[in-house]
């Protein structure tokens, strides 16, 4: 699959997670009873997750210009088993817990902090390097060199992410309400951390 798509892929899974923002949005505006004001929280929640990737990717680039690709790799996988293991294990007994009165630079905080928490950010790193890679002739990680390639990259991710958040606040707020949620839903937190430790692995081994 094309790592183009996969970024795509991870966005629209984000989106799809009510952890990551549409839960809030919708419980927002439902208690402000605003469409509005609904519309308005996408996007803080959108900038803090956007933010909270930026720094993962910063870093982990800023990182690969110290030590070579191969040994990157294997500390970016164990990185994403021991935050699958917190995730697992804390997840939720540290979250994150904003009330209904909170400003809209809360809620890019709030944005923030909970995909950081989810290792968002961590997940996109073992797409990344190789594009930043393939960027540059020496296929060495260079900060100028990755700067383009990673703002894209984010770009993609945030775009899709936005698109599926804005589409499902949208209908729960219009048609299905909060009662969905008392209906049952996918455990999205136990796939994702599957998911975390599944590609974690793959890069330790």
């Amino acid at each position: 699959m094309s790592p183009w798509l996969m970024l795509a892929g991870l966005g629209a899974f984000h989106g799809l997670n009510p952890a990551m923002g549409w839960l809030f949005a919708v419980a927002l505006g439902l208690h402000r009873e605003s469409r509005r004001v609904m519309w308005l929280s996408l996007l803080p929640i959108a900038l803090g997750h956007a933010a909270s990737v930026a720094v993962v990717v910063a870093a982990v680039v800023a990182l690969g210009t110290i030590i070579d690709h191969g040994a990157l790799q294997r500390v970016a996988g164990f990185l994403l088993l021991g935050w699958a293991a917190s995730h697992a294990f804390f997840g939720h007994r540290h979250r994150v817990r904003v009330g209904m009165q909170t400003g809209l630079a809360g809620l890019g905080i709030w944005s923030f902090l909970m995909a950081t928490s989810h290792g968002a950010g961590l997940m996109l790193v073992p797409v990344i390097i190789p594009l930043c890679l393939a960027a540059t002739p020496a296929r060495e990680l260079t900060a100028m060199g990755s700067l383009p390639v990673s703002l894209a990259a984010i770009a993609l991710h945030m775009a899709a992410m936005l698109a599926v958040t804005a589409a499902i606040a949208a209908i729960v707020y219009e048609w299905l309400g909060l009662a969905l949620l008392r209906r049952g839903w996918i455990n999205l937190d136990t796939l994702w951390i599957i998911v975390l430790a599944a590609t974690g692995l793959g890069l330790v081994i």
